[in-house]
This record gives C-alpha cells, sequence and structure tokens, in this order.
C-alpha cells in the first residue's frame, strides 16, 4: 500500500514513514498541504498532521477530500477537540489524538480500508435511489438533488446510501457503526467518540441536501430517512 505522510516537522515526519516502512508500506513523504495536494495520485492512503506550516490543516483536509476520495487520518494534539470535529467534517476518515501507539495505528488504518473496501462491494453493482428530487446512484457514487451535484465525501455518501437504502427503519448508532463504520458487530463497544463522529457525519448531510428534517433524530433510539422529502429537496408534494 502506498501511503503518504504529511507533516512539516521532519523528525516526526521521518520517525512515522519508518515505522511504517517496517510494517510493509510503501511510504512517500511531504512537510506541505500544497505537495500533499500534488501527490494524491500517486496515494492509497493519506496521514496529515493538522500542524502545517504553509496552510491551516483542517483547510487541506478540505482540499484532499474536494479533489480526491483517498483514506484520510489527520493527527491533531489531544485538547484540539474541536480540531477533530472540524478535521471529520472535511472529510478525513478518522482523527488520532498524539502521542499515539504504532499498533493502534495500524487498527486503525486496517478498520478504514476494510471499510473502503466493503462499501465500494456494496455500492457498485446497487441500483439507483429516487426519493422525490433526490437520488443516489451508487454505481458511480453520484447523489443529486433538483437535477444538481452534491459533493459527498465517501463516508457521507455511505451513510447517506444505507439510511436511503432502508428509509422506514431507524438506525441506531450502534448499528450504523458497524454497517457504515465497519466496526466488528461482535466486539464493538459505543463510545461517545463513535457517537460524536456519527452526528457529525449526520449534520454535514442535512447541511449539503439543504434541510434538516432530510434525516430524522429519533431521540434515544438513531437516525432514518425523512418519510416525506423537505420541500427545497422535492417540488412534487
Amino acid at each position: 500500500m502506498r501511503a503518504l505522510v504529511v507533516d512539516s516537522d521532519n523528525s516526526r515526519r521521518a520517525d512515522l514513514s519508518a515505522q511504517l516502512k517496517r510494517h510493509g508500506f510503501d511510504v512517500n513523504e511531504c512537510g506541505t498541504g500544497a505537495e500533499a495536494i500534488g501527490a494524491l495520485e500517486r496515494s492509497d492512503l493519506m496521514l496529515i498532521d493538522l500542524c502545517l506550516r504553509d496552510m491551516d490543516g483542517v483547510e487541506a483536509c478540505r482540499r484532499v477530500r474536494s479533489a480526491s476520495d483517498v483514506p484520510l487520518i489527520a493527527f491533531t494534539e489531544q485538547h484540539m477537540a474541536v480540531e477533530r470535529v472540524l478535521s471529520l467534517q472535511a472529510g478525513c476518515d478518522d482523527c488520532v489524538t498524539k502521542p499515539y501507539g504504532v499498533r493502534e495505528l495500524l487498527a486503525r488504518i486496517e478498520a478504514i480500508m476494510r471499510r473502503v473496501r466493503a462499501g465500494a462491494g456494496r455500492t457498485r453493482s446497487g441500483a439507483v435511489i429516487t426519493r422525490g428530487d433526490l437520488h443516489i446512484d451508487p454505481r458511480v457514487r453520484e447523489v443529486r438533488v433538483h437535477g444538481n451535484p452534491v459533493q459527498l465525501t465517501r463516508k457521507e455518501f455511505d451513510l447517506l446510501h444505507h439510511l436511503a437504502g432502508d428509509p422506514d427503519v431507524v438506525h441506531s448508532r450502534t448499528r450504523l457503526a458497524t454497517e457504515v463504520w465497519g466496526f466488528p458487530a461482535d466486539t464493538y463497544t459505543p463510545s461517545l467518540t463513535t457517537s460524536r463522529t456519527i452526528d457529525t457525519h449526520v449534520s454535514a448531510l442535512r447541511t449539503k441536501l439543504g434541510d434538516r428534517d432530510v434525516i430524522v433524530t429519533v431521540r434515544g433510539v438513531g437516525f432514518r430517512l425523512g418519510r416525506s422529502m423537505p420541500s427545497r429537496l422535492s417540488r412534487a408534494g
């Protein structure tokens, strides 16, 4: 696997690269967000420290995600809770707080790549889903509203497709964590971090699709797709 390590700290970048190489990764390095964007096509995975010298790290993640669906893991300081949330909203698949153990990081990489492969397999041959003027085409991973494309991150698409595929069912956070985020069902333990990650992606979908009611929160249970599409999403009653 080709991993791109992005970090403005030369020593820290070299240490992470060496650890990954010891575990069989083909590693490229760069020290700025601009260089990272230029190296996307040669990468199967990107690991980016949010403390960059040329641009805000969250903005760098946003630009990466707008240009590519490459799996993306960010690193931030433990006290930067807001930055972790913003990085997930910007399209990161995971955000790891420093310091972290190599085994933990490798497990997170494995989980993300497993979810990416599973998601691609589920959607490649799926049927188009239409609800009002919301159209979801899993074959090309495209979402349109009123015929206009809506740019979603990979995980936002997976979440919306999952909810729309079973629209009358309330999906618990545990179910979403295992079926969309790919955590093993037999060992998954609900956590505040995972719940916040799911809530962040739900919020992002509501914003991008134009109405909070497109995804309904069932308090104490989970989420479901709106039974009737909001007025901004559907011209037909």
